[in-house]
């Protein structure tokens, strides 16, 4: 099964001229990808909240789009939003590299999200980045990087080695020798270091606090960002991090800023604790927190900081639901 995207605008709301847009937009997708129609299984149409007269499945069926399946919904309002504005998705039953085809400027004012595109979600410890992260990859069908695994298998190399995280010199000397690798089984990343599967291992409180002392050191953040960007250059996915729209992605197509307060993030990661059975003190949790996130954003190398560009979303009093709600519809106003 192949999608092919398509999009096109009309001048009025009127039912001729949108007879005659969608009629247009069906036969240049069908040349372009030299489809058969009985190839095609069905077509969604949406339109934009100021289309009323007409609808654009009746318009396909009056151009002799017959034997599929066809569909149409209204868009909601959105700000900034291009107007008059019909889009389909064709569901074909064929496997090949689609052609998307997008006429009367609406190609230069709807970004295509079917080819590859990269979302970064930054935050500090305990606003949920790394949950939603990976449910927005989930819905979206593509590939989530968990960038802040990579960083504490270099902390656990540091740890087991015995290095002062503090020495930059014996940091550099460790990294040269170090070899961090990601590997996914059934969609679910497992990070390695060297070859011993170290997943679980990376998710202790005192890795986690090396973590964010190990990376200050530019030679960590440079060794990881190149393997972070090199995975993201290839594919569509999902990043997470302190600093993956200001310093790894910094063209990101999409980019977000979670927070919380200290008091909400360290709540969450005490019932993470407590879930698992660990006994931890919330005090303890809570100061730690507040430690790292004064480590994070003052170190000299990539800081934690929200790009210029990134939509910052508070989730203290968000439930995860909202939070994932409120990144797609951000998503789908920005395409």
């Amino acid at each position: 099964m192949t999608v092919i995207r398509g999009a096109t605008t009309i001048s009025a709301d009127e039912p001729d001229a949108i007879r005659c847009a969608v009629k247009e937009l069906l036969e240049q997708i069908e040349s372009r990808n030299s489809l058969k129609r009985d190839e095609i299984v069905s077509i969604v149409f949406s339109s934009t909240s100021d289309i009323h007269s007409f609808y654009p499945a009746k318009a396909a069926r009056e151009a002799g789009f017959a034997s599929c399946s066809l569909f149409s919904a209204q868009e909601p309002d959105i700000d900034g939003g291009l107007a008059l504005c019909i889009r389909a998705m064709l569901f074909v039953e064929r496997n090949f590299t689609p052609r998307h085809v997008y006429l009367r400027g609406a190609r230069v004012l709807r970004k295509d999200i079917a080819q590859k595109y990269n979302i970064a979600i930054d935050g500090p410890a305990g606003s949920g980045k790394s949950t939603i992260a990976k449910l927005l990859a989930n819905d979206l069908g593509i590939l989530y990087l968990d960038t802040g695994a990579m960083y504490r298998a270099c902390a656990l190399a540091a740890l087991r080695a015995g290095v002062d995280i503090s020495d930059e010199a014996a940091v550099i000397l460790l990294m040269r020798s170090v070899c961090v690798n990601v590997t996914y089984e059934g969609g679910v990343q497992h990070t390695l270091l060297g070859t011993e599967d170290v997943t679980g291992l990376i998710r202790e409180p005192e890795v986690s606090k090396a973590a964010s002392a190990i990376s200050r050191h530019e030679s960590v953040r440079m060794k990881m960002a190149e393997m972070q960007r090199e995975i993201a250059g290839k594919m569509s996915c999902v990043l997470d991090g302190r600093d993956i729209g200001t310093f790894v992605l910094p063209d990101a197509d999409f980019k977000f800023f979670l927070t919380a307060s200290p008091e909400v993030r360290a709540r969450r990661r005490y019932d993470e604790f407590a879930a698992k059975g660990r006994a931890v003190d919330f005090e303890a949790l809570k100061r730690d927190i507040i430690a790292r996130d004064e480590q994070d954003s003052t170190r000299a190398i990539a800081p934690l900081k929200k790009a210029d560009d990134a939509v910052m979303i508070d989730t203290s009093d968000m439930t995860v639901e909202e939070v994932l709600a409120a990144l797609k519809n951000k998503m789908q106003e920005k395409i």
